[in-house]
Order: C-alpha cells, then structure tokens, then sequence
C-alpha cells in the first residue's frame, strides 16, 4: 500500500474518532457561538456551557447533540485525506533523504500547508454543520418553539445554493483560513515537539499509546486560545442570514462582536471546545498513528 493510501485510511479512522468523540462539545460550542446578543436587561438565551446542554436535551433529547454531525462524518474521509495526505507529501518534499526524520520547524511548515490544503472543502461543510447546530437559534428561525428548518445536510445545501449560489457555500472562507493554516501549522508543530521530548530525541517510532494520547490532546488543546476568535468569527458568519445579513465580512464580524460583547464574545463557547479538543486530538491522533503503523 502506498504512502498516499496509507495517509487516507489513517486519516479517515483518524477523523471518525474525533468526530464521534467530540461532536456533542462541538455543536454545545456552536450554540453557544451564534446565539444573539441580550438586549439591555435581558438573560441570555444560554447561561452557560451547563445550561446550553439542558436547554438542548429539553427541548431535543439526547440526538440534538449529535446534529449536523451526518455532513462532516460523509465527508471525513476527503477531508481527513486531503489533511493527512498533504502533510504526508509536505513531508516528503522537505526530507533530505527517504527515511531521514523531520525537525519540528519542517513539521511546522507541512502543518501549515496541509491547514491550507483542507480549508477549502472544509468551509461549506462547516457552514452545513453550524446550521444544523444553530438552526433554532437562526435569524430566520421564528421564537418560542424548535424551528426545525432544514431536514438534513442535503437540505441544507439546496436551500444555502438556492439563496445564495455555490458562492453562499463558502462564506466564512476567510475564517477558516484564518484558523486551520495557523491552527494546523501549530498542532502538529506541538506534536511534534512533545513526542520528540517524550522519546528522548527525534526517533518517536516507539512511542506507547498512552504518549500519542497525551501529546495528541495537549498539542490540539493548546491552540485553540489562539485561534478561537476566528471560529468565533467563522460561525458567526456561517450562520447569519443570507437576504439581510447582520455582517458584511470578517473583519465587520470582528469589529461588531467585538463593540458589542467585548473580548469575551470572541471566546464564546470557549469551554465546551476546550472540553472537546482535548480528548478529541488524543483519539484522532492515536487512531491515526496506531492505523498507519499497522499498515507499515
């Protein structure tokens, strides 16, 4: 099996066990992200992390967590393959010899370019994801009861196609640049680093699972005080309304949040993705890892 082959299956094993792990934080997070602001006087529509979760399980069971899950899990073996494979390519331009390992710095820039790499599929099926999440709390949607406004991620992508084009399915592409190229870059710098540090040199290959875990989980947790306004950011946007939308870009998105909730709006839902990227990292980076050694 080939180094590609080998990449994609890794990856998408990778990618499902993050995915199933971490799915119920995510969508707590988006939640919490795209709910509106309170006017003067009046309590949010979610307290909290807790309350968020409650509200949820009341008035959708146990499922409402898992919504929006079905578009990023059809589509994480391309995306998961797209990240996996062109770090593995990043990899393999950068080596001095076939089998000569890489520095953290080199393993750097193959983070960066395979953030690069997967943004582009992964901002509609973001948008897809958050609307799902947040469709009760969308600008359309009416108050008072669950708008169950979209039957699916196919529906979904008919009506966003249809009010806005194939251009509507890649708003917050800025975003998500903005998080998955210094995001990525990163992760898997961090690591790096710390199974080097764990293993005592550059040689990581007899690392015990319980070292991928932590270095999985620490590496993707660290990041995300970084680089979660541009989520902030990214879902803000992915789930504004298309005929009269509340922002006119990323930056406009920034500036509002910013004037209106403060620094503290840009870390909305902070907690539950802190929650979820730790376990999450650890079991995509331990599948990946134990799949690709499995296969040679």
């Amino acid at each position: 099996m080939g180094d590609v082959a080998k990449d994609l299956v890794a990856g998408t094993i990778g990618g499902a066990s993050q995915l199933i792990c971490g799915h119920p934080f995510d969508t707590i997070k988006v939640k919490l992200q795209s709910q509106p602001v309170p006017l003067p006087g009046q309590a949010p529509k979610f307290s909290g992390a807790f309350d968020a979760v409650r509200q949820t399980i009341a008035r959708e069971g146990a499922g409402g967590l898992f919504k929006g899950m079905g578009a990023p899990l059809a589509t994480v073996a391309a995306l998961n393959a797209i990240l996996f494979t062109a770090r593995g390519q990043m990899e393999a331009l950068l080596r001095s010899q076939p089998d000569s390992l890489l520095t953290v710095k080199q393993q750097i820039l193959c983070g960066a370019g395979a953030g690069l790499a997967v943004s582009f599929p992964a901002c509609p099926t973001e948008l897809i994801k958050c609307r799902l999440q947040a469709q009760s709390a969308l600008p359309e949607a009416s108050s008072g009861a669950v708008a169950v406004k979209y039957g699916g991620p196919i529906d979904v992508a008919r009506h966003v196609f249809k009010t806005a084009g194939a251009r509507g399915l890649f708003r917050g592409l800025v975003p998500t640049l903005a998080r998955e190229i210094p995001g990525n870059a990163a992760m898997f710098g961090i690591y790096e680093c710390l199974k080097q540090y764990l293993a005592g040199g550059l040689d990581t290959s007899k690392l015990g699972r319980g070292s991928l875990m932590l270095s999985g989980g620490l590496a993707g947790g660290s990041i995300w005080i970084f680089i979660y306004p541009a989520d902030v950011v990214k879902s803000a946007i992915q789930v504004d309304d298309f005929k009269k939308p509340k922002y006119s870009g990323s930056i406009d998105a920034f500036r509002k949040i910013l004037a209106a909730e403060g620094l503290k709006g840009l870390y909305k839902g902070f907690t539950p993705a802190m929650a979820r990227s730790v376990p999450a990292n650890a079991a995509c980076f331990l599948a990946y890892e134990v799949t690709r050694s499995s296969l040679g």
